[in-house]
């Protein structure tokens, strides 16, 4: 995952509580448990269905996806789809770590996930389907890869896949891994490492398992794979859509001095690793002009390892409307921020905590959940 040491979350004593944290700002927040009857696995996403908008879905990085019920009393949650047997989760970053549900899963059952291998050590992009006769039960037997593509290394799988507005299939890809980007992968665009790919699932050429979308920045370039969307990412850890806008936020893990959050721009180079947020990285100078700068950037005093999350378009706290809302996984840190294109206007901490925050998910009213490693999901409410 996007995290750079193992921390024994497991031991944190502050996990049972119901109320964590508050932070006194204009825009303040508390976080609490959201289920206190539900415990996971080291939980690395949360997702809805189309057309089940009461149930809600968990990634456990080990390779497991568990369903349960949108209440905040449910106490059962149950295995969707089970694929240990084919997850590599040996190194810290790896294992299942993405959830996507087709925009036509109300009609098709189809799903895909974003998984770790061995043998070679692997990315799988997968697609896999219900059970016709038990919407709440996948058939483990039914997975279609799509896309491998080979790691290096055990850290930087990235890990997110998400459908956008235009129904293409978006897929993080980090860089490899090791530290440095010692293959220069950002900047090497005959590889799919350090990128975010854009692919058609539902049609297939040239002997893939997916289409490359007409409209995909470098189809024809001499030197550049068709899949490509954007590229120069390091860790490109949690991305989302803001639908009413179609923007597509990320975050991007540094390497040892700065942490990035990015709006991705169809064709942008976003600079790793001759850059590492506006510093230079490979060189002591290096020029701006062939690359997009971080909306923001934070360095070492506030957090190491940054978690994209979502612009917020739930009711809950009408005050962070509008706003993007990430976090620092080392830190527990948790901050709204507003920008104006490419130009930050406003960043504020709402919430200082001691979790260890892995990813966020929206539920089907677009209200926001945090996954920690404690094993409990959390929701963002306004103080008492």
């Amino acid at each position: 995952m996007h995290y750079r040491f193992v921390l024994n979350t497991f031991t944190l004593l502050f996990s049972a509580m119901m109320l964590v944290s508050s932070c006194s700002s204009e825009l303040n927040s508390e976080v609490t448990v959201a289920f206190p009857n539900l415990r996971f696995t080291k939980p690395v996403d949360l997702q809805h269905a189309p057309g089940s908008p009461d149930m809600l879905f968990v990634v456990e990085q080990a390779g497991v996806i568990k369903l349960f019920a949108n209440n905040s009393e449910t106490s059962t949650a149950t295995a969707f789809l089970d694929i240990r047997d084919r997850v590599r989760d040996n190194a810290n970053e790896e294992g299942l770590l993405g959830l996507a549900f087709h925009p036509g899963y109300a009609e098709n059952g189809y799903f895909y996930v974003n998984y770790t291998a061995s043998s070679p050590r692997r990315t799988v992009i997968a697609r896999y389907s219900t059970n016709p006769d038990d919407q709440n039960q996948a058939l483990v037997d039914s997975e279609q890869i799509l896309l491998e593509v080979e790691q290096p290394y055990g850290n930087h799988n990235a890990g997110q896949i998400a459908f956008g507005p235009d129904g293409y299939l978006y897929i993080a890809m980090g860089d490899g891994g090791s530290a440095g980007d010692p293959f220069r992968h950002g900047q090497n665009s005959n590889t799919l490492l350090g990128t975010m790919l854009r692919i058609d699932v539902d049609s297939a050429s040239e002997g893939k398992e997916y289409a490359i979308p007409p409209d995909n920045p470098f189809i024809g370039e001499d030197g550049f794979q068709p899949e490509i969307y954007a590229y120069g990412l390091r860790n490109p850890w949690r991305f989302s859509f803001d639908l009413p806008s179609g923007t597509l936020w990320t975050g991007d893990v540094g390497q040892s001095d700065r942490e990035e959050i990015n709006i991705i721009t169809k064709g942008g180079n976003y600079g790793w690793n001759i850059k590492e947020g506006t510093r230079c990285f490979t060189d002591s100078t290096c020029s701006d002009d062939n690359f997009i700068a971080p909306v923001l950037e934070y360095g070492r005093s506030k957090g190491g390892s940054v978690t994209g999350g979502y612009v917020y378009r739930g009711s809950r706290i009408p005050e962070f409307a509008g706003m993007y809302i990430y976090a620092d996984f080392l830190t527990g840190r948790i901050w709204a921020m507003t920008a104006e294109g490419n130009t930050l206007t406003e960043n504020i901490e709402i919430a200082d905590t001691n979790l260890s925050i892995s990813s966020f998910g929206v539920d089907s009213n677009n209200e926001l959940y945090i996954c920690a490693f404690d094993g409990l999901i959390y929701q963002l409410v306004r103080p008492e």
